[in-house]
């Protein structure tokens, strides 16, 4: 990733608009910066989120509020809760998330 031509700029993440999407159970709501190339997002799952695929995008990950757990399509789990992230590149390692009680997290990708 290669961060250029993008000014110097402040977000104020409350006043962009959210999106909502289903899982294969709750729902995530998320907010989205375009940078280019590069996605940066806040994105809130409602309590009992499982995601309806698996993802092959990579992301840096930091988990703002609640727990999650970030499952690999081999079978491994990671459970991480505020204050944690996690990182993976694109067409690395298939990966879903799901949380029992709900997140916020910020993803760039």
């Amino acid at each position: 990733m290669k961060l250029a031509g993008i000014e110097h700029g402040i977000t104020d993440w409350s006043k962009i608009d959210t999106a909502e999407s289903r899982g294969e159970t709750g729902s995530a709501r998320q907010r989205v910066r375009q940078f280019g190339d590069i996605r940066a997002r806040i994105v809130e799952y409602s309590p009992g989120y499982k995601a309806d695929h698996w993802c092959f995008k990579g992301h840096i990950v930091l988990c703002l509020e609640g727990e999650f757990t970030t499952e690999l399509k081999d079978g491994r789990k990671f459970e991480l809760k505020a204050g944690m992230g996690y990182q993976v590149s694109d067409d690395a390692e298939a990966h879903r998330t799901f949380t029992e009680k709900g997140a916020k997290l910020y993803i760039v990708d």
